[in-house]
């Protein structure tokens, strides 16, 4: 079995990596990634992508269709990856996260590749009203992000076909340790703060509802794409993916945080305007149709794991939300440096 990873190199790839060479230690593991953040590592004992057999450093806006030559199994990392990115590349946003998905499908399957793994995200729902999201729930994306991963999934669900599934997930917030950690994640973003300044400093009122997916877990779920034929959710499966028991108001998660590190003060700006971006998501298609790759980790764990993590790397930046764990940062400084144009090509090419 050949496999394709693209954007293997950001943060959910190395566990996606990791999980991958141990599940089929005979496939052919190939890495596709522009690099951007490839030097952005955290605690790693090696290199996250040395478990491949080979990578491939390009831009799937720009890939050659020989890249999908005998590939089997295509999964699609490759984003420009959270809202202040999407909101200053928006043009980027929807060329990386559905044009170039889309087309890499479509040559994907003339090449006789049976499956496309999208790495979707539950923030298509947007403001939602109390009621636990479901798949076949009204979509109401608020961002360029969000549009994007709207776009991508409706044009996937029609280039899918009886021998080419497409499976996409429908991530909750990712969190959790990496070796190549975001720090521009709710939950990461919490436990630095408590560990380099003791506070915890709540942008919003605190009252928004956040589903949370550890991003090991991510990897877990990636693998039942792997393995998923169309018996088990059809040749197009759209499924949210986490947990109910990882529904979350933002406070809540913040409270977690200051319980596990002592000491840790939290606060909250009351006078926030309203986050619009608030929504319970319902998971049971997901626990239904894959039993054996339900979450692992739970808020704790996941807690104490970057806890330990950050600590063991002596992490005491202030200003880590400046820092290279802020994946806007590093495309500012690539830009500020001219090493990226505009629309986040490389100068030198």
């Amino acid at each position: 079995m050949k496999i394709l990873i693209t954007g293997n190199m950001g943060y959910v790839g190395p566990g996606v990596i990791r999980n991958l060479r141990r599940a089929y230690p005979t496939a052919q593991l190939i890495g596709y990634d522009t690099g951007y953040f490839a030097n952005c590592l955290t605690n790693a004992t090696y290199f996250p992508d040395v478990p491949l057999d080979e990578q491939i450093f390009g831009d799937v806006r720009d890939f050659s269709p020989s890249l999908l030559k005998g590939v089997d199994v295509v999964i699609y990392l490759a984003a420009i990856s959270n809202d202040p990115m999407g909101n200053k590349y928006e043009k980027v946003t929807m060329d990386v996260n559905c044009n170039a998905a889309l087309k890499m499908a479509e040559i994907a399957k003339k090449e006789g590749a049976k499956s496309f793994i999208f790495a979707s995200s539950c923030s298509i729902y947007g403001a939602a009203d109390d009621a636990p999201k479901r798949e076949e729930d009204t979509l109401n994306p608020l961002t360029a992000y969000a549009r994007s991963k709207v776009g991508a999934e409706q044009g996937l669900e029609k280039i899918a076909g009886e021998n080419f599934l497409v499976t996409c997930f429908r991530f909750a917030t990712a969190c959790g340790f990496s070796s190549r950690l975001r720090l521009d994640l709710v939950l990461n973003d919490f436990v630095a703060g408590a560990i380099t300044t003791k506070e915890i400093s709540i942008l919003s009122d605190g009252t928004p509802w956040r589903p949370l997916i550890n991003v090991q877990d991510m990897a877990r779920a990636i693998d039942f794409g792997v393995q998923r034929t169309a018996a088990n959710g059809g040749n197009f499966l759209a499924v949210n993916t986490g947990s109910k028991s990882w529904n979350y108001q933002v406070v809540e998660l913040a409270e977690m945080v200051a319980q596990i590190i002592p000491g840790t003060k939290v606060s909250v700006n009351k006078n926030a305007a309203p986050d619009k971006r608030s929504y319970k998501v319902n998971f049971d298609l997901f626990e239904k149709i894959a039993p054996n790759h339900q979450p692992e980790y739970d808020l704790e764990k996941t807690v104490k794991d970057l806890y330990n993590n950050l600590t063991a790397m002596n992490f005491t930046d202030v200003n880590y939300r400046k820092s290279e764990f802020i994946r806007l940062e590093i495309l500012n400084r690539l830009q500020e440096k001219q090493m990226l144009s505009e629309s986040l090509h490389w100068n030198w090419k």
